[in-house]
């Protein structure tokens, strides 16, 4: 089981990343916390019923998701993928939308609960309630690929909790046997809802799994960006030439409670979520660019208002967008007699 690092010196150049790419990435981390913080002020005004947040987990999911091929590989995200949405091209309307539950949310039509997006256009396969149930979609995803040749490679991620569940034995037995073109991330923020992660798990690290089917299991920081797409950047080389699948485990933190309809200071002490916060990617990336000199204070104004901008027009498309006909309530649900 391999631990990565990030490295300071030259800045992405490791890594074959431009200036350009580290403030694109930097902007959907903090574009997603954005976007994250207006969904709690809005549940807080009655305007949304729900939030499953994904603060704290902004930068591993922008760190792996960069290093997949937007449009033609396939991602099965789970409850609290905001920033992976984004990355792999949902706009801040489809993520609004979809809390609004609208007729014109992508990823139901207003037929799921908030927070289980997808996209069909971006290939993001719709999140499901059971947890765990999405990477057995992404194995067959990669089963399919291998078989037309078409040199897509497939990712599911989730949260260690729901790392525990038969599907996900089942699944990666399955794509290590066939070396399947598939990536699976466990975003560790160390708890399961309420229950820590020394109750869920009987090793210090999922990743150690990995060695059971035969795959790497690789454990990285989950609040260092960089290293988390030099994670997946070699998992997705690996799986594109055909070697089979990568656990990569995300050590990242819970910013927020569970859910809006969760108080985690009823189970987390003060000095877990004051430790909880210094591990925020957020901020440490921003200083990480600076440090470097990629990251200047034209460009951080320009970002915060670009950013504020486009969360005001997420929120107000939402609001004035139809609820869907309750009339078409069960279109897609049963087979259509089409006259």
């Amino acid at each position: 089981m391999a631990v990565i690092k990030g490295s300071d010196s030259q800045l992405g150049s490791a890594f074959g990343l431009s200036n350009a790419d580290l403030i694109e990435m930097y902007r959907y981390v903090a574009l997603a916390r954005a976007v994250d913080e207006r969904m709690w002020i809005l549940n807080r005004a009655g305007r949304i019923p729900f939030v499953i947040s994904g603060q704290g987990h902004e930068g591993a999911q922008v760190g792996i998701a960069w290093a997949f091929q937007r449009g033609h590989d396939w991602i099965a995200p789970f409850y609290r993928s905001i920033a992976t949405c984004l990355t792999f091209g949902m706009s801040p309307r489809d993520i609004m939308t979809a809390q609004y539950a609208t007729a014109s949310d992508p990823s139901s039509g207003g037929r799921q609960m908030p927070g289980h997006y997808g996209s069909r256009e971006h290939n993001l396969v719709s999140v499901s309630s059971p947890v765990a149930t999405q990477l057995l979609h992404a194995v067959g995803i990669a089963l399919a690929a291998k078989i037309r040749k078409t040199g897509q490679v497939a990712m599911a991620s989730m949260g260690e909790g729901s790392s525990n569940q038969g599907d996900v034995h089942e699944g990666l037995n399955f794509a290590a046997i066939h070396k399947l073109p598939f990536i699976f991330v466990v975003e560790n923020n160390g708890y399961a809802i309420s229950v820590p992660a020394a109750m869920q798990v009987s090793v210090a690290d999922v990743a150690e799994r990995a060695a059971g089917y035969g795959i790497p299991g690789i454990v990285v920081d989950g609040a260092d960006v960089l290293a988390c797409y030099a994670a997946s950047r070699n998992a997705v080389a690996r799986a594109r030439a055909g070697d089979g699948p990568t656990l990569i485990e995300a050590k990242v933190a819970r910013l927020t409670a569970h859910s809006s309809d969760d108080q985690q200071t009823k189970y987390r002490t003060p000095e877990d979520l004051a430790e909880g916060s210094e591990h925020d990617a957020l901020p440490r990336f921003r200083t990480q660019l600076r440090d470097a000199g990629v990251l200047t204070d034209a460009i951080e104004a320009r970002l915060i208002a670009e950013i504020a901008a486009a969360v005001e027009d997420a929120t107000e498309f939402a609001e004035s967008e139809p609820d869907p006909d309750p009339a078409m309530a069960m279109r897609y649900v049963y087979d259509e007699v089409v006259d």
